[in-house]
């Protein structure tokens, strides 16, 4: 006897109840949501310098940001900021408010970006870094930056009060972010 495969997730419909298409299996009825990621990060200081990671990996390989990464199911926003802060530079943090959330729709992405004070001066690269660095603020790479929401919270952080609540205007992403 030959087993049937199940067809899994791969009817696009409406379902029942909904008001956008999504991806149903026609043999169970389970709904595939696709729902934004959630990007956490923080600006970190120690002694008024600024901690910076330059990216080994794409996208933008080569390129400074502050330390960021997507949340992990199960995790706190400011829990996966330190987390990302350790991993990519091998940091310790402590969390002091957050600066802001970035909503950047055109490519389903939530920022969220805390301030951070850094614990110690010990700093390396974590796997996804090629490099880390602090930063004073007059010698921050701007032309380098990976991302415009590194900006917003950079310009966020020097300005002190918050949070902000920014959406991303579709054109201040770069270029292989734009879609169509």
């Amino acid at each position: 006897m030959v087993e049937s495969q199940k067809a899994g997730p791969s009817v696009e419909t409406i379902p029942e109840g909904d008001n956008r298409p999504r991806l149903v299996c026609p043999d169970c009825g389970y709904i595939a949501y696709e729902n934004p990621k959630v990007v956490v990060g923080a600006v970190c200081s120690y002694e008024e310098r600024i901690l910076f990671c330059k990216r080994a990996i794409e996208p933008r390989l080569g390129y400074w940001t502050i330390p960021a990464g997507f949340l992990e199911l199960g995790e706190s926003m400011s829990a996966g900021a330190a987390r990302e802060v350790a991993e990519e530079a091998c940091a310790s943090i402590r969390i002091d408010d957050l600066i802001g959330i970035y909503e950047i729709p055109r490519i389903s992405q939530i920022h969220a970006f805390y301030r951070a004070h850094m614990t110690s001066p010990d700093i390396a690269p974590g796997v996804e870094s090629e490099a880390v660095r602090m930063f004073s603020w007059a010698d921050i790479p701007w032309g380098d930056l990976a991302f415009p929401s590194v900006r917003w919270a950079l310009e966020h952080y020097r300005e002190g009060s918050g949070p902000f609540f920014v959406e991303a205007p579709v054109d201040s992403w770069p270029r292989e972010f734009q879609g169509d």
